[in-house]
């Protein structure tokens, strides 16, 4: 599979990249506040929607733009063709095409690009993870004493709750936090080991699915182990070391195993 995936994900960034820093003011629309889409995010979709039905013919299509295209096969194909649009069309570097392997539940198979950063991730059930070709170490032991976390919050959780997530980490859990408007770029930073965890608030599929195979077979835990990954609706989590996820549980006693 990766023998499709890695060059299609490599296409798909050059696509956005010939977008990148060129985006008349027409080509961006509001889907909701401070939520962009741009004829770059429709058209990276169109082009892996396009390649992955022509290779598996048989699996369903998620897609951030364009829903769930259902196949026979119990496999879903979970893409976001820009994670991290408002960053794209600001000029920043921080974005990422994603594609995730979804099936019964369980993220299998991931690839990640982020063309600006000249970084390509793989791995997930079967395939250890690499970056650009090389193997990516496991994840190092958690240290208190230095932790930090990325963090996403999205608006789909209330405001009050996003601000007691980022007082609890901040007063009570002393971690210092990371914010950089795009979740898959956060899922590398983890994997590199630049951050222990990420805490998400408001998070959908297509935010996470490339990335969390990789993760968890660099031996990331989560909030989320032992359930079954929603393939709609917004979820909360933290995925990240083990040391970290047990500081960051309180956050998620109502949902957590």
């Amino acid at each position: 599979m990766l023998d499709v995936l890695v060059p299609l994900a490599r296409e798909a960034g050059a696509l956005a990249l010939s977008h990148f820093g060129r985006l008349s003011d027409g080509a961006v629309s509001a889907k909701g506040p401070l939520d962009l889409v741009t004829i770059a995010d429709r058209a990276v979709e169109a082009l892996i929607t396009a390649r992955l039905r022509a290779a598996f013919p048989q699996d369903g299509i998620l897609g951030e733009e364009d829903g769930l295209t259902p196949g026979t096969s119990g496999r879903v194909w979970v893409v976001d063709p820009i994670d991290g649009t408002f960053n794209f069309v600001r000029g920043g570097r921080q974005w990422a095409v994603s594609i995730g392997l979804w099936q019964d539940g369980v993220p299998m198979l991931g690839v990640i690009h982020a063309p600006a950063l000249d970084l390509t991730l793989t791995g997930g059930r079967g395939h250890p993870p690499q970056i650009n070709g090389r193997l990516l170490a496991p994840l190092t032991a958690h240290a208190p004493d230095r932790a930090a976390v990325g963090v996403g919050l999205g608006r789909a959780v209330p405001a009050p709750e996003r601000m007691e997530m980022l007082r609890f980490l901040t007063q009570d859990a002393g971690i210092m936090i990371r914010c950089c408007n795009a979740t898959t770029i956060s899922l590398i930073e983890l994997a590199l080991g630049e951050v222990d965890g990420h805490v998400g608030f408001g998070e959908s599929a297509w935010d996470v699915m490339g990335a969390w195979p990789i993760l968890t077979a660099l031996g990331a835990v989560s909030t989320m182990d032992g359930a079954a990954m929603p393939l709609s609706g917004p979820m909360r989590f933290v995925i990240g070391k083990p040391g970290l996820v047990q500081a960051c549980r309180p956050l998620f006693a109502d949902i957590g195993p």
